[in-house]
């Protein structure tokens, strides 16, 4: 019997996430797919639930040949390697080039194409929903923790230096986790990921706030 789509792409996606950092690993995937499977729900147009969960599975898979500087773009590499992947599994063409459209969609840089489709939207706002809230604010830790360290650094700078009155820092520092929080729910599509959006930015507001209360305390002592 043939295997279904959705569980086809993660059988065939989990090898690509074995040397993934905690970020984009399959743990990441697999939260992407479920969200994006449950913003669908409450989406007013026709999904096609197997494609989109195929393309949550797939969608990271070319992260960490990225980060070793292998390739530029995942997305644009996971869709090639999707194509690849799925045509040896006699995956129908249309269904194909939905999971591709999907994959070289969902990245936030100014060099991804627009989503089209209503799967690619909602990968997208799930993918993006994945850097919000609680859950988020660990991820972006994660990310800011990445990228410090292929600079050479061990740590990121968890303070505002600008707002302590300190001497600015090259380093990332809390007021990056925001604009990356912010920049993603601004582009958001859909409407039942801009309602979670909503609800999740409440949270990382007090957390922010928080943040700031505590530092201030600190000062003054």
């Amino acid at each position: 019997m043939k295997q279904e789509l959705g569980p086809l792409a993660r059988t065939l996606s989990l090898p690509y996430y074995e040397d993934a950092l905690p970020a984009h690993d399959h743990f990441h995937a697999k939260r992407v797919r479920d969200l994006s499977i449950n913003l669908s729900k409450e989406y007013e147009n026709t999904v096609d639930r197997a494609v989109l969960s195929a393309a949550s599975w797939l969608h990271d898979v070319g992260r960490p040949r990225e980060r070793l500087g292998e390739i530029e773009h995942h997305g644009k590499w996971a869709a090639r390697k999707a194509e690849n992947l799925l045509e040896a599994e006699g995956i129908p063409s249309d269904q194909i080039d939905a999971i591709k459209h999907c994959l070289r969609t969902h990245s936030i840089r100014a060099s991804s194409p627009e989503p089209e489709t209503p799967e690619a939207k909602l990968l997208f706002d799930a993918d993006k929903l994945e850097a919000t809230g609680a859950r988020g604010i660990i991820r972006l830790s994660c990310i800011i923790g990445e990228r410090s360290g292929r600079a050479g650094e061990r740590y990121a700078v968890i303070d505002n230096a600008s707002d302590s009155g300190m001497a600015t820092s090259d380093l990332p520092d809390i007021t990056l986790l925001e604009e990356w929080a912010t920049e993603r729910l601004e582009l958001l599509y859909t409407p039942p990921g801009r309602r979670l959006g909503r609800s999740r930015w409440s949270f990382m507001e007090e957390f922010f706030a928080q943040f700031t209360r505590e530092r201030r305390f600190e000062e003054e002592r």
